[in-house]
């Protein structure tokens, strides 16, 4: 079994910066893709962040130039750097990790972007 735990949301102003870190732990021997997604009060998740394991990434257009998605293959963990945040980035943040064959997702961090 694998768990993933995020860390590193919390109530920042606009314009403000936030590191969001997910770690990894249980049964792996690696990790393939890896991913944050959000999700605001009664909307869909979206996907925000991917990063392939030979490190190709993708951003979602409203975050792209803002946030950088990076990963650390040794400790199994994926980060997110979110800078000049903005009101409509308040949601909760989720980690994806794909492992062997199956999809896994974090229990989400609280970002509330409000002055």
């Amino acid at each position: 079994q694998v768990q993933l735990v995020e860390s590193g949301g919390g109530l920042v102003q606009p314009g403000g910066s936030l590191r969001l870190s997910c770690a990894a732990s249980g049964s792996i021997s690696s990790v393939g893709t890896m991913a944050w997604y959000r999700q605001a009060s009664g909307k869909q998740r979206d996907l925000v962040a991917i990063i392939t394991s030979l490190g190709t990434t993708n951003y979602a257009k409203s975050v792209k130039g803002r946030c950088t998605i990076s990963r650390d293959n040794a400790k199994n963990m994926v980060y997110l750097q979110m800078n000049n945040l903005k009101p409509e980035d308040t949601a909760v943040y989720y980690c994806n990790m794909y492992v062997r064959t199956t999809w896994y997702w974090g229990q989400g961090t609280q970002v509330t972007v409000s002055s």
